[in-house]
């Protein structure tokens, strides 16, 4: 049965509902971000191999021409846990940005995955 055939409650219940935090994360100014790059970038790896960080990476503004802010999507049971782990990111523990939580429901969307076996190559769409 095609989707605009089902019933609504159906098609909802179907949905993904998947539960992730995200965390808009804002400069506070001030030296020090360079000499925490590299501790924030590793910190990142960790919690992405651990299967914590959904994703990450810079926001841009429509009107200007570098990155403003920054965001984190994580995998966590509920806000505390997802602020226990933000909290360790090295720019926060160093007084350095600042961040707005919020719970999203991930319902719909997709992803696509190539697996080439000839060079052993994957690309994400």
């Amino acid at each position: 049965m095609a989707d605009k055939e089902k019933p609504f409650d159906e098609i909802m219940s179907g949905l993904l509902h998947k539960q992730l935090y995200i965390a808009v994360t804002e400069p506070l100014g001030g030296p020090g971000m360079a000499d925490k790059l590299q501790e924030h970038i590793m910190g990142q790896i960790d919690l992405e191999r651990r299967n914590i960080l959904f994703g990450a990476g810079p926001l841009q503004d429509e009107d200007k021409d570098k990155p403003t802010r920054g965001m984190f999507i994580i995998r966590a049971a509920s806000f505390e846990d997802a602020r226990a782990i933000l909290d360790q990111d090295a720019f926060h523990k160093a007084g350095l940005r600042t961040y707005k939580l919020y719970r999203w429901n991930l319902n719909e969307g997709s992803i696509s995955l190539t697996v080439n076996y000839s060079d052993q190559t994957v690309k994400i769409t």
